[in-house]
């Protein structure tokens, strides 16, 4: 459930609710009762690191697709065609090894 942000007008205090998305919402303050505005605050979560699409996969081919490739146009070779030379990438990385 998300935390919204609200800050009175009246008083200036600042407050959290937990809320459903569907929920309205608040319109006075839990202290003072006055009218309160909702805050746009930061995120508490940074997408970062390894396992993104755009950062792990995005442009890069598998292995098994390029080597399906080069099998289809005659073309075959002892490196593994990913180039990575990753044990954990595919069979052709270990070969390499």
């Amino acid at each position: 459930m998300p935390i919204y942000e609200y800050k009175c007008r009246k008083c200036g205090r600042e407050f959290e609710v937990f809320q459903k998305i569907t929920e309205a919402p608040v319109q006075q303050c839990q202290f003072c009762q006055g009218s309160v505005e909702k805050m746009i605050s930061l995120s508490s979560f940074h997408l970062s690191g390894s396992g993104w699409y755009v950062t792990d996969y995005g442009g890069k081919k598998s292995c098994a697709l390029e080597s399906r490739q080069k099998e289809a146009a005659g073309s075959s070779s002892e490196t593994p065609s990913c180039g990575g030379g990753d044990s954990s990438c595919c069979a052709g990385c270990k070969a390499a090894e």
